[in-house]
């Protein structure tokens, strides 16, 4: 067993995470972007709910958005699998990201995901291989893509959006393979035992950031809207970085960034 109190405190990360008052995509998109126009389906036979996503100005520049989205009622949530998307729903922010590499848009993604849907329908329309050409696709995009976790970031649900330039977390956020509770029934055979595992997974931002997994944390006061203006300070920062690169320095620091894994 670990220090009790180091424990306690990836457990209470893990839970603030999954809080239903958490700030949602729909909540940050609305409150970051003026003239947001939410865009579906894309040419590929469905839309998943789970994902939204569209176009927008970000201070007069023009953006291209990516959410998860968990839903709001128990009928919202249903319909969205929890925010678990579907193959459609990551073939849907493919098409997405490539329409904005292909106008020069920066990309923002925002994920809050317990991972991508298992059902058997998603297995049997592709999920691995839609995941995998997400994270393949995004590595060669000629556009700056910045991806902020501000809830749960499970496995590779949420790899599928954080394949870009940086990855930044909210200080109530998680960043793993698979769950605690998933963790502890692998190891111990023993669900109860998600706190444990919490702590040895080292999911939280500062244990993620201390490995240079993450490119940084941003404060996460109980005020949503000083949550919004927090992460826009960060987006305004970075992205003008970014766009002081040549496309050959950006897609070489982009590629640097996950060989050092």
């Amino acid at each position: 067993m670990g220090d009790d109190r180091l424990t306690n405190k990836a457990i209470q990360i893990v839970t603030a995470a999954r809080d239903d008052n958490k700030i949602t995509g729909k909540e940050i998109i609305s409150s970051l972007l003026n003239d947001y126009m939410e865009l579906h389906g894309g040419g590929i036979g469905s839309d998943d709910p789970a994902i939204i996503g569209g176009i927008g100005l970000f201070h007069q520049q023009p953006v291209t958005v990516i959410a998860t989205d968990k839903g709001t009622d128990i009928e919202d949530r249903v319909a969205k699998h929890f925010g678990c998307p579907t193959p459609a729903g990551y073939r849907k922010s493919l098409h997405l990201m490539k329409q904005a590499a292909k106008f020069h848009r920066p990309i923002f993604c925002f994920v809050n995901t317990p991972g991508a849907y298992p059902g058997q329908s998603a297995e049997e329309n592709g999920q691995g291989a839609a995941i995998a050409q997400n994270i393949l696709e995004m590595s060669q995009l000629p556009t700056p893509i910045i991806t902020i976790i501000f809830g749960e970031g499970g496995s590779g649900g949420a790899l599928a959006l954080a394949g870009g330039d940086q990855v930044w977390m909210l200080e109530n956020s998680t960043y793993s393979i698979l769950s605690p509770e998933g963790f502890a029934t692998i190891l111990w055979k023993d669900n109860t035992r998600a706190d444990e595992a919490a702590q040895i997974m080292q999911l939280t931002p500062r244990d993620l950031l201390k490995k240079h997994v993450i490119e940084g944390i941003i404060k996460e006061p109980s005020d949503h809207q000083q949550v919004v203006k927090n992460i826009d300070q960060v987006l305004q920062r970075q992205l003008g970085d970014l766009q002081k690169l040549s496309t050959d320095q950006l897609l070489q620091k982009r590629h640097e960034r996950y060989r050092k894994f």
